[in-house]
């Protein structure tokens, strides 16, 4: 009678197993994925896809609250009534044309003392200010029309509330890679590696939003009856502004602003087949 003796040479190889670490990273990712895609929705008036997980009373809110802290980083208001009525009217005239999907927002323009940076910027829910660096160099209420529908712009197409959703999702995917390769490589490493990339996200979300809000802003310009042109003119303030840097475009939120004047003419040629219309206020 034959005897079976076992031979592990005929044994079944072994299934690898997941690094707990690993699965783990993984399931974070996941977690991370599906709560941003959770979040979509279609901008009304860009007609963009956006995952975007705060509403409208929400970026309201926080526009409101974080408004006088930034003012206070730029000097604080101005002191000058003449100008900041300048500021409001030509702001109201713009808001006056706005698609009635943009109507739900609280729009407030502001005027800022400091006199060095020349910059402009809109916080979520309609709260705009620009600085007096940036307003005694416009020359023309027009340019101002540029600037000022540049930021209502970036408020209805819902930027801030669009990257602060995306940079939720990238500190989950950060959080994922640093759990995940723990067992591997140093954490600290890990970390720094996936913030740069994660970084380089945001601001390639961030040069997109500027060419958006450019577009935007011509529209309402030229709906509120100022030569959308202007907005070129701002372009090349901002280019004498930044004193001719050599940090590479894809290095920065904002593309240069030579591509910026190219992108505009294009958009122009688009929205006037026949050339821009006469008589429309400098």
């Amino acid at each position: 009678m034959a005897i079976y003796r076992h031979n592990p040479a005929y044994d079944s190889p072994a299934r690898p197993r997941i690094p707990v670490k690993l699965f783990l990273g993984l399931a974070v990712a996941a977690i991370a994925l599906i709560s941003y895609c959770s979040k979509s929705q279609v901008n009304p008036i860009t007609g963009k896809t956006q995952h975007i997980g705060l509403s409208t009373q929400q970026e309201i809110a926080m526009g409101l609250q974080a408004a006088p802290e930034m003012a206070r980083q730029f000097g604080g208001l101005h002191p000058d009534q003449k100008a900041q009525d300048i500021v409001d009217t030509v702001g109201q005239e713009l808001v006056a044309v706005l698609p009635p999907e943009a109507g739900q927002y609280q729009y407030e323009f502001h005027l800022l003392a400091d006199p060095k940076t020349v910059n402009a910027f809109a916080l979520p829910g309609g709260q705009i200010f620009i600085t007096a660096a940036l307003f005694n160099r416009l020359e023309t209420r027009g340019q101002l029309a540029g600037v000022l529908g540049h930021e209502i712009g970036h408020v209805v197409g819902r930027h801030s509330a669009e990257r602060i959703t995306t940079a939720e999702l990238t500190q989950g995917l950060i959080g994922a890679a640093t759990v995940g390769a723990s067992d591997y490589v140093d954490p600290r490493a890990t970390q720094q590696v996936t913030g740069m990339v994660g970084n380089m996200i945001l601001m390639k979300y961030g040069r997109g939003d500027e060419l958006e809000s450019d577009r935007l802003g011509l529209r309402f310009m030229a709906d509120a009856g100022y030569d959308p042109r202007a907005l070129i003119v701002v372009m090349e303030i901002l280019r004498e502004a930044s004193g001719g840097s050599d940090r590479p475009e894809f290095m920065s939120t904002h593309p240069d602003p030579g591509n910026r004047i190219e992108m505009i003419q294009q958009e122009l040629a688009r929205m006037f087949p026949g050339g821009v219309p006469e008589g429309l206020r400098e």
